[in-house]
C-alpha cells in the first residue's frame, strides 16, 4: 500500500451492506452511489472507510478501506469495458443483481437513465429519489488496493478511535494522513493477514433482490431473496 503526507482518511458510518454500496466485486472497490459529499471531496490517493453501524449489530467494526485509485464520470463508468460485470442483471447471481454501474445518458440528452437495480422501483422502473441523490456528485470512487471484509468485519480496537476522537454518527469524517495514522497501520495489518482482498460476503448479501430508496429510507422487499448463489 503505497501512502503519502497528503493523502486524507473518509470514515462514515455503514447503515446498510448488500455488496451495492461499496461493491466489492469483479476486481474492484466502487462507490458509484450514496454518499455523494464523500464521492466529490475523495481524490485519487484518499482512503474511504465504512464502519458498520448498529443497525448492522457490529458497531465499530471495519467493513471495508479502499484506497482511491480511480474517478470516473458516471458515463464514463458506463462504457468502461472493465465495468461491464458491474452492470446489473437482475436475474443473475446476487453479485450481479447488486451491480452499482447503474447510471448514463443518452446521447444529446441530459436526463439520467437509470438501469433496473437496487436503486430502482419494485418494478424495475426508475426510483427518483435515489436518482436524484446519486447523481448529484457525477462521480464514481474506484479502487483496485482495498480489502473489503463484510460480515467478517473486524473490530477496530478503541485505541485507534480514540486518537481520532471518532464516534459512530451519521455523515462522515474527514482525517488528515497524521491523524488517522493508527487507523491505517492497524487496516495494514487486518489486509495482510486476509485471504484476498475480498473477506466475507456482506451482511445483507441474501437480501440482494431488495431495493432501497432514498425518499423513504426503507428497504423494499428485504424478504426476498435471489435464487441463485
Amino acid at each position: 500500500m503505497r501512502r503519502n503526507e497528503e493523502e486524507s482518511a473518509f470514515v462514515y458510518v455503514v447503515a446498510r451492506d448488500f455488496g451495492f454500496a461499496p461493491n466489492p466485486f469483479f476486481g474492484f472497490c466502487t462507490l458509484a452511489c450514496c454518499k455523494p459529499k464523500i464521492r466529490s471531496k475523495a481524490s485519487v490517493g484518499d482512503w474511504v472507510f465504512g464502519i458498520a453501524g448498529r443497525k448492522l449489530a457490529k458497531p465499530h467494526h471495519c467493513v471495508f478501506g479502499m484506497r482511491v485509485t480511480e474517478a470516473l464520470t458516471f458515463c464514463d463508468y458506463w462504457i468502461d469495458p472493465r465495468f461491464v460485470a458491474k452492470k446489473p442483471a437482475r436475474n443473475g447471481s446476487r453479485a450481479v443483481m447488486l451491480g452499482d454501474n447503474i447510471y448514463h445518458r443518452l446521447l444529446g440528452s441530459d436526463k439520467w437513465q437509470q438501469e433496473d437495480s437496487h436503486h430502482s422501483r419494485p418494478d424495475g422502473l426508475p426510483e427518483e429519489s435515489n436518482i436524484e441523490r446519486d447523481t448529484s456528485t457525477d462521480r464514481v470512487l474506484i479502487s483496485n488496493d482495498f480489502t473489503y471484509f463484510g460480515r467478517s468485519a473486524p473490530l477496530v480496537p478503541d485505541h485507534v478511535f480514540g486518537a481520532m476522537e471518532y464516534e459512530n454518527r451519521p455523515g462522515h469524517r474527514k482525517y488528515s494522513r497524521t491523524e488517522a495514522g493508527l487507523l491505517l497501520a492497524w487496516f495494514e495489518a487486518e489486509a495482510h493477514s486476509s485471504d484476498g482482498p475480498v473477506v466475507d460476503d456482506p451482511f445483507q448479501f441474501r437480501q440482494s433482490a431488495s431495493r432501497f430508496s432514498a425518499g423513504s429510507n426503507k428497504i423494499i422487499n428485504e424478504v426476498l431473496e435471489s435464487p441463485t448463489i
